[in-house]
């Protein structure tokens, strides 16, 4: 079985800074656009929770962005990375709009998350520099040929 390395290209890059700063930068307007919900009472669950729907998708203040927070999962697959980005997009945008930042554990956080990303984009970049693009990697073709070149009864 061949293993296949494949690079990771400026445009796979910019779709996760994008999907990072749309997901992060949404979430504050989020919250606010969430602000009156609390004060939607109704006596069954069903017909509560029906409320609080048309509440959230009448209200523009909580529809653009949820719209944009949703549209980031169009862009790019690659999930993981994207949300460590969208914490670091999201404390920033909170801290913008006047929001508590976190203290040091909120620092230490978002140096670490970035520590991690740096690592991995160092990794992908060491891995140009030393493997061709689609050359297989581990492979056992050596192996194969000397399978190919008996048989067994």
């Amino acid at each position: 079985m061949d293993v296949y390395i494949t690079m990771v290209t400026v445009v796979e890059l910019l779709s996760l800074l994008l999907v990072s700063v749309l997901w992060g930068c949404t979430n504050p307007f989020l919250k606010r656009g969430t602000e009156g919900i609390e004060h939607v009472q109704h006596n069954n669950r069903v017909s509560q929770l029906l409320a609080e729907v048309k509440f959230l998708f009448l209200n523009l203040k909580y529809l653009v962005p949820f719209l944009l927070n949703q549209s980031g999962s169009l862009i790019s697959l690659a999930v993981p990375v994207a949300n460590s980005l969208t914490f670091l997009c999201t404390l920033l945008t909170g801290k913008f709009l006047g929001e508590e930042f976190g203290g040091k554990q909120a620092v230490a956080g978002m140096f670490l998350t970035t520590a991690g990303i740096t690592l991995c984009v160092i990794s992908s970049i060491n891995d140009t520099d030393t493997v061709k693009q689609n050359i297989p990697r581990n492979s056992n073709r050596d192996e194969d040929k000397l399978k190919n070149s008996h048989t067994f009864k």
